[in-house]
């Protein structure tokens, strides 16, 4: 099982309250048959110009390329339902987001992926974001256990994440191919009891 109790790294700051799926991986990509290039897509629309050039946008400053923590601000996530959204954000790199909220659904997914949203006050998230802005070498430690952010200094930051979401992760129950995969006995012991796996004897011959 892959417990998830920490995540350290630098980190990117994307400033603006209400940042939506849309946003954060334009419609046109969904079409994708698989997520493997996701990681490509995040802000695209914001990150490039309409011929394809890159334009002023902090996933392509080289100072921040490498960040594993993403900083944002209120309702982060909102809009549609799209899987697609932290996907493109975690093939990019991301493996936590901290905000002062986020959209529920975009919680929800995220998790799906072992990829943690926390929370912190709008004083300390914008503490956070001069820091990074200031100093991008600077590493962060997301601890879901302690509900803290530790800085280099010692300095702790507190969090806050849903309870749910917290024991899924630092259990690692958040990862249902490994829960299935860990108890396939017990998988094998339930198809035994249904009969239309048990006896299923195919189609009738034509």
């Amino acid at each position: 099982m892959n417990e998830i109790k920490q995540v350290s790294g630098r980190a990117v700051v994307v400033r603006g309250h209400d940042i939506d799926t849309d946003r954060i991986v334009p419609a046109r990509y969904l079409k994708e048959i698989t997520f493997n290039r996701m990681g490509e897509y995040p802000f695209f629309d914001e990150r490039y110009d309409a011929d394809g050039n890159p334009v002023e946008h902090p996933f392509n400053e080289a100072r921040f390329q490498g960040a594993e923590v993403l900083l944002v601000n209120r309702n982060f996530g909102c809009g549609s339902s799209r899987e697609h959204a932290p996907q493109a954000l975690y093939r990019w790199g991301i493996k936590a987001v901290v905000g002062e909220s986020f959209g529920p659904i975009f919680a929800g997914s995220s998790v799906l992926l072992g990829l943690p949203t926390v929370t912190a006050s709008p004083e300390d998230i914008g503490k956070l974001m001069t820091l990074v802005e200031s100093d991008p070498e600077v590493e962060l430690t997301v601890d879901l256990d302690a509900r803290k952010i530790r800085l280099p200094d010692g300095t702790d930051i507190d969090i806050d994440i849903s309870e749910g979401h917290r024991n899924a992760l630092t259990t690692g129950s958040w990862d249902s191919t490994a829960l299935l995969l860990n108890n396939m006995a017990e998988v094998d012991k339930t198809a035994e009891k249904l009969p239309y796996i048990k006896d299923f004897a195919g189609p009738a011959p034509l």
